[in-house]
């Protein structure tokens, strides 16, 4: 599989097509709720390729809106109607010209070699995480297998699961639900075997579920962004997959906050690292976040949330753990 084709040449480019009509360098008038909200972004059964060039149009968009000119090697000259570059300016950097730049903005079907987006990647200077977001988006076919996990680990990774002890750990699939769970997991963040598919999703239960809004308190903002993030990197592969496009229309109707982040199009793949939790019955409860992908199933996560001394908290979790045990009359 050749996930780049060659590039023609931008002259080339430039004799087949004309750009007709320019678009604005920004929307500086459209609330960040109107973007994301556009039909053309998130509406069901458009074609993988069509959805994955959107997405690639938005990315360019947003990272040469968050580039100065002084941070790119350019002199900012004349006043600026936005503080990001302009078109022809990325278009210089790159060494293309800005009508074949305005295409690949504006999601036109058209080639580009990994020369180019190698060029484009430096000159948006941009990070590991989005460099690869971009080559994904860029790429004429997917980079991995439209595969989803199965739903379920297998019993050895239950048992794994379980033998962490105090250690609430899970495993979740590349929609980012929890689909297996130990003990002091539920004890901690709630009884997963009561929650419905929705509901254990990650993304979903970040923006829509109160309970883990307290749980979180003053680090929801973080968690959230970290969980949309994660969604929007892995989207990049799954393109116009139904399900996908549903949870992003369910969401951007339902959560203000989902909204306007999901028009920053930022992508993380790292895990969360540290973090706090407030329990409503044991308190305060402080862990450090290990995660690693199983061999036996790819695509599922394996996350293990250590407890740490602070707040006495694997003492606490054991204990909650006893209460479970006396009202089960284990």
């Amino acid at each position: 599989m050749k996930p780049f084709a060659a590039a023609p040449t931008e002259a080339a480019d430039s004799e087949k097509e004309t750009v007709r009509a320019r678009t604005p360098d920004r929307l500086e008038t459209a609330a960040p709720a109107a973007i994301a909200a556009d039909p053309r972004d998130v509406r069901p059964g458009a074609g993988a390729d069509e959805a994955r060039r959107r997405e690639l149009a938005d990315f360019l968009r947003g990272r040469r809106d968050r580039l100065t000119p002084e941070r790119a090697g350019l002199p900012s000259g004349r006043r600026r109607r936005t503080p990001g570059l302009r078109r022809e300016e990325v278009a210089q950097l790159v060494g293309v010209s800005t009508d074949w730049y305005t295409r690949l903005e504006q999601g036109r079907p058209i080639q580009v070699s990994l020369q180019v987006l190698e060029s484009l990647s430096n000159a948006l200077r941009l990070d590991p995480i989005e460099r690869r977001h971009l080559l994904v988006l860029a790429s004429p076919q997917p980079l991995l297998p439209h595969a989803e996990p199965s739903p379920v680990g297998s019993p050895t990774l239950q048992r794994y699961l379980d033998r962490q002890g105090a250690a609430p750990a899970c495993v979740m699939d590349s929609r980012l639900t929890i689909v297996a769970w130990n003990r002091s997991a539920c004890s901690v963040f709630g009884d997963y075997a009561r929650m419905s598919e929705r509901e254990r999703n990650s993304v979903w239960r970040a923006f829509r579920s109160p309970e883990l809004r307290e749980l979180k308190r003053e680090g929801w903002e973080a968690h959230a962004r970290m969980r949309l993030a994660q969604f929007r990197a892995g989207y990049a592969q799954f393109a116009g997959d139904p399900w996908r496009t549903g949870m992003i229309e369910e969401l951007t109707r339902e959560s203000f906050e989902f909204r306007a982040w999901w028009a920053e199009h930022d992508v993380l793949n790292a895990p969360e690292g540290r973090k706090l939790i407030y329990h409503p019955e044991a308190g305060p409860l402080a862990f450090e976040h290990l995660s690693f992908e199983s061999v036996d199933v790819p695509g599922l996560q394996v996350m293990i949330n250590m407890p740490l001394p602070d707040f006495d908290t694997e003492t606490k979790i054991s204990r909650l753990l006893e209460r479970e045990n006396e009202f089960m009359g284990r």
